[in-house]
């Protein structure tokens, strides 16, 4: 298990290596001089080779990313091209803002899609089979900007339930939540749907094997089949699943954030673009690959300390 861990270790360092190879390489690839932005249209050659050299572009790509890197491992992310502040400080409250709506939308993912897809199963082939297997159809091919302007339409501008635009603040903890409501669960309905339907399949799965038979000859209570043991077997797939889905919410933020008017790492991404502020892009990505790379590694190693069977095949040299 340990072996397989640092495998997986070294494929996450190499992976964010050749991300931030391309987000360096970025800068020389994509139209404007983040220098000509800072100065104007009237600055002078002289001024323009001053400030590229101030800025670190007239460096080789392999050395600034090796100085992107070395200063990320120390907290450094570089300096903002606009403000001159430091980019840690820049992406401090908008990261929490974008946490805090990530993983609120995990928590009301799992709260909704989880139970769904059990009373699914449990009822295969029944109406609510039908209702939930037809909804979370309609929710996966419903793109999440669609199902957050729906919700803005209809929560707060017809019925005036709940506010439009803004993130609230932590000073206020009752206005804040009631803005996080909507982006949350916009940013959640994808998820309720997928894990519905990943639970109702992997719950009929197992209500097919040998020991639920068993159970079920020796006179088990068939609440006791469902919700102790083909729920705790089914979720094995699902608690892996948790990993990969704090990557996604992440980078899904981008048009959350836009509709609703929030403060958070997408929308900063979008305005620094703008701006050509790149040492912010950098550090906006950085954080969404490192949240990808350390999802999916949590995720692969969640699922082998969970499922028994898949260490015994590694150690047998069939799985790699």
């Amino acid at each position: 298990m340990l072996i397989y861990v640092a495998k997986r270790l070294v494929l996450a360092i190499a992976v964010l290596v050749v991300i931030a190879f391309l987000l360096i390489a970025l800068v020389t690839v994509v139209p404007g001089d983040p220098a000509r932005t800072v100065l104007g249209t009237h600055a002078t050659p002289e001024l323009m080779r001053q400030v590229r050299q101030t800025m670190g572009l007239d460096q080789p790509v392999w050395e600034q990313t090796w100085n992107f890197l070395w200063g990320a491992l120390h907290g450094d992310l570089g300096t903002d091209f606009i403000t001159r502040a430091p980019v840690r400080d820049e992406l401090g409250r908008p990261f929490v803002n974008t946490l805090v709506l990530s993983l609120t939308s995990m928590i009301l993912a799992a709260a909704i899609g989880i139970p769904a897809g059990v009373v699914s199963a449990v009822n295969s082939g029944g109406v609510i089979d039908r209702i939930v297997r037809a909804v979370s159809m309609v929710l996966l091919s419903t793109p999440v900007y669609v199902v957050g302007l729906v919700l803005l339409l209809v929560l707060s501008v017809h019925f005036h339930w709940l506010p439009s635009l803004g993130g609230g603040s932590f000073s206020d903890p009752l206005d804040y939540a009631q803005r996080l409501l909507m982006p949350a669960f916009a940013l959640a309905v994808y998820w309720i749907a997928y894990l519905a339907r990943l639970v109702r399949s992997s719950m009929l799965e197992v209500l097919e094997q040998d020991f639920v038979r068993t159970s079920r000859a020796y006179g088990v209570p068939e609440s006791t089949i469902n919700f102790r043991v083909a729920l705790r077997n089914a979720l094995v797939p699902i608690v892996a699943l948790l990993g990969l889905m704090l990557g996604y919410t992440l980078a899904g933020t981008v048009y959350v954030e836009q509709i609703f008017g929030r403060v958070g790492l997408g929308s900063l991404a979008l305005s620094s673009i703008g701006n050509r502020d790149w040492p912010v892009v950098r550090g906006v990505v950085l954080i969404y690959a490192v949240a990808f790379v350390l999802g999916s590694l949590l995720a692969d190693v969640a699922y082998r300390v969970l499922d028994p069977r898949l260490r015994v095949e590694q150690d047998a040299g069939v799985f790699v």
